[in-house]
């Protein structure tokens, strides 16, 4: 998800220099609502995790 903020974020700085406001303001808006969900599943996850008592798998 952190991915696809990312992107976003690159679409806007590229959509700025090119001179289109527009399309970068609506990129930077969406890649700052992807990464917020990505922070909240995050921690949603994290809390889950504490609270089951598990300890976390590597890969």
């Amino acid at each position: 998800m952190l991915g696809w903020a990312v992107t976003f974020l690159i679409i806007a700085l590229v959509a700025a220099v090119l001179g289109f406001g527009g399309i970068a303001g609506v990129a930077v808006e969406a890649a700052k609502l992807v990464f917020f969900v990505a922070i909240i599943l995050f921690a949603i996850s994290a809390v889950v995790g504490l609270v089951r008592g598990r300890a976390p798998t590597m890969p």
